[in-house]
């Protein structure tokens, strides 16, 4: 029998645990990134257990520890609405999700061997009865060594836990002693052998309402057979185990380099790797000859409706939200369905966020003011100039969640390029590969460009032919 809590108090291991994968404002911030939507993995049963030692293998250096809120299941949940999902809670106490990120890189996202070993999963030492708690007021801290390292609630969640219970419960069900481990705020790193984690879940209202300190000792063991992926950890892995911010995309030497591709050199390579749909359609700059680059931020439009925009469209909506809290380099992106029959962006704002030295905007909708917004200085790229208020067509909805501008899907951090030709969408993990090819591409078009000037036919030349090909790799 297993030392863990819920165990003890069913009488078997969970059949399930699952983990959610981002789901704390905080630690998005980290990551550089916030999903629309939580996503999940799963852990064995056998990688549940109590207050305790944990083994890190020798020939491992990246044993990551999270602090979790952990629900218990004490009621079967299928097909639940987020309103109805916390009543089949039956115990709340607190988690470790430790795991090995030196396979992380093998396991592709499903954290099998990662996540899964034994003692892996840490619960308790103590159940809190769910219905004495406040489902929005629960805290959550975690010690390394004595020293607090993370301090959150779930008032920080960026998912409630009513809609993950109620997301889960429509593909399966939640069976009683199932566990849902529910994500881990910022703090979370690694621990080496010796060291103590220890995490504590509580009532915000009541702090006597505790599940006592979860405490976890790492000690060092034998290292992991040879056969299997074998460990590895490279710098991208132990940024990600020590919750350090990732490495910007956009460095001012990337930034620059964009800055002096063609977009339409860009486009090539984006679709030589498939990606078709990465152009914005429809929208051209508002002044000729501007360029911009950088990350994105997006603001959503619904259609006007009166009761939606009476709600949502006046004071401090998300527009001005958004405009006011642009960051320097980034580009404001908005979807206004391709609809330019009204203006969503004025002087007032672009001015704001020329101030606060955004580097552009780009809108499939229409820009009012047109002159004056201009004359601000930031780029704009836009479907055309309409003299009507948003109110006329548009309600502005919400920020910082994926868009269809111009029929491009656009996350936030897509890097955003736009020239004369028009803007494109590059997703992050594509831009070095992209902006190398570009620029080997414009290198040899400079050559063909050349050539042409010197008289040369276009037949072999371009596309470069093998003998032409040799006599440009030869000139370098």
């Amino acid at each position: 029998m297993s030392n863990d809590p819920v165990s003890g108090l069913l009488g078997h291991r969970p059949g399930k645990v699952v983990a959610v994968h981002l789901s704390y404002a905080s630690r998005a911030g980290q990551r550089g990134r916030v999903p629309a939507h939580p996503s999940y993995f799963l852990k064995p049963g056998s990688s549940v257990t109590g207050p305790g030692t944990v083994t890190r293998p020798d020939g491992t250096e990246l044993l990551g520890f999270e602090g979790e809120i952990a629900l218990v299941i004490g009621t079967a949940a299928r097909d639940v609405s987020p309103d109805e999902a916390w009543a089949h809670v039956g115990w709340v106490t607190a988690a470790d999700d430790l795991g090995l990120y030196d396979l992380r890189y093998a396991d592709r996202g499903s954290n099998v061997r990662a996540k899964g070993g034994d003692g892996f999963t840490p619960l308790g030492p103590d159940l809190i009865p769910a219905e004495r708690l406040d489902p929005g007021r629960i805290g959550i801290r975690t010690w390394l060594d004595g020293v607090l390292v993370q301090d959150d609630s779930s008032a920080g969640l960026i998912f409630p836990f009513g809609l993950m219970l109620a997301d889960l419960s429509r593909v399966m069900t939640l069976e009683p002693g199932d566990v849902v481990l529910t994500g881990t705020p910022a703090g979370a790193s690694v621990a080496r052998p010796g060291q103590r984690v220890e995490v504590e879940v509580f009532s915000l209202d009541a702090p006597a309402l505790t599940s006592g300190r979860l405490a976890t000792d790492v000690s060092a063991g034998p290292a992991l057979a040879p056969w299997g992926s074998p460990p590895e950890a490279d710098e991208a892995q132990r940024a990600a185990a020590w919750g350090l911010p990732p490495e910007p995309v956009l460095t001012p030497e990337i930034r620059e380099r964009l800055e002096a591709v063609a977009v339409a050199t860009l486009s090539v390579q984006l679709r030589r790797r498939g990606l078709d749909e990465a152009a914005i359609d429809g929208v051209r700059p508002l002044v000729p000859g501007r360029r911009l680059v950088g990350p994105a931020r997006t603001l959503r439009f619904v259609p006007y409706r009166k009761d939606l925009f009476a709600e949502r469209g006046g004071g401090f909506n998300a527009q001005k939200q958004l405009f006011d809290t642009i960051g320097p380099g980034e580009v404001l992106v908005m979807e206004a369905r391709g609809d330019a029959s009204a203006g969503t962006l004025g002087d007032i704002l672009a001015l704001r966020a020329k101030v606060r030295s955004a580097a552009g905007v780009v809108t499939d909708g229409a820009v009012r003011d047109a002159a004056a917004v201009a004359s601000t200085g930031l780029p704009v790229f836009c479907a055309g100039h309409h003299p009507a208020v948003l109110g006329r067509r548009h309600v502005p909805w919400e920020t910082d969640t994926a868009i269809a501008c111009g029929g491009a899907a656009v996350q936030p951090g897509d890097v955003i390029v736009a020239d004369d030709d028009g803007a494109l969408v590059i997703p992050p993990g594509l831009v070095h590969e992209v902006l190398e090819a570009a620029e080997a591409q414009e290198r040899e078009e400079e050559f063909i460009a050349e050539m042409v000037r010197q008289g040369e036919s276009v037949d072999g030349l371009y596309p470069l032919n093998t003998q032409w090909r040799q006599r440009y790799e030869a000139k370098d």
